[in-house]
């Protein structure tokens, strides 16, 4: 019995400490990522220069609920 503490104690103390480095290296990694190439979403402008071929939809609005009165 005292055989299976010794080996599992320093594997379980190895697994947890593992776990938060992983963790911490992933996480500054993560931030650096974001730093040098931010995600952005969305309709990509159009290049310089270039025309419009079709005019720019009505902007959208909520339907007003005075009706449903």
């Amino acid at each position: 019995m005292g055989m299976v503490v010794v080996i599992s104690l320093p594997l379980i103390f190895f697994c947890i400490l593992l776990g938060v480095g992983c963790y911490f290296l992933g996480r500054a990694k993560g931030r650096q990522d974001i730093r040098t190439n931010p995600r952005i979403y969305g309709v990509p402008a159009p290049p310089p220069g270039a025309a419009t071929s079709f005019p720019s939809p009505p902007p959208h609005t909520k339907p007003d609920n005075l009706a449903n009165v």
